[in-house]
């Protein structure tokens, strides 16, 4: 039930927010850009087209987005053909904090500090109605139409099946 509430509000936003799109550029804490046009639907990401797009919402002090990583690191690995994971800090880390974190958890995803995401942190937050619970987790299929919608933790087989839901 939910679900179904968090995306018919991200649905209604859509319809709130107009059918203009916007284009932003986002920059990860490697320095790689990602080009991101919001769209009625969700967002399209350029560097990503094709594949699911998981973006998530996460803190270096939560629990739960903790013990997601292992989970977002073994799925980039197994579907890279098809999903791609971005994730953007919300407990204030910069660009160096995330970076080393990135380091020391052997991230192999982009990862982004609100600086690095900032109009794009706030679209989505905006479209979507985050409140600021964390983790959060939006999924957009390969066309780029938001999905999915959840806060809180996800264990890794319901992430792996929302993968192979969307991917087809």
């Amino acid at each position: 039930m939910k679900k179904i509430l968090f995306i018919s509000l991200f649905l209604l936003s859509s319809l709130l927010f107009g059918a203009e799109e916007q284009k932003m550029i986002i920059t990860d804490v490697n320095g790689k850009q990602f080009h991101v046009t919001g769209t009625k639907a969700g967002f399209k990401i350029d560097e990503a087209k094709g594949k699911v797009v998981f973006l998530e919402y996460f803190g270096h002090m939560c629990p739960p987005c903790m013990a997601s990583i292992p989970h977002y690191i073994d799925l980039t690995k197994k579907y890279k053909d098809k999903f791609e994971m971005f994730a953007i800090e919300a407990q204030g880390y910069n660009d160096v904090q995330l970076k080393e974190l990135g380091k020391k958890k052997g991230i192999n995803y982009h990862l982004f500090s609100t600086d690095g995401a900032g109009e794009f942190y706030q679209y989505v937050a905006g479209r979507a109605g985050w409140k600021g619970a964390i983790p959060f987790l939006v999924v957009t299929d390969p066309k780029g139409n938001v999905k999915f919608i959840k806060a809180g933790y996800i264990d890794e087989a319901d992430l792996e099946q929302l993968i192979q839901k969307y991917s087809k």
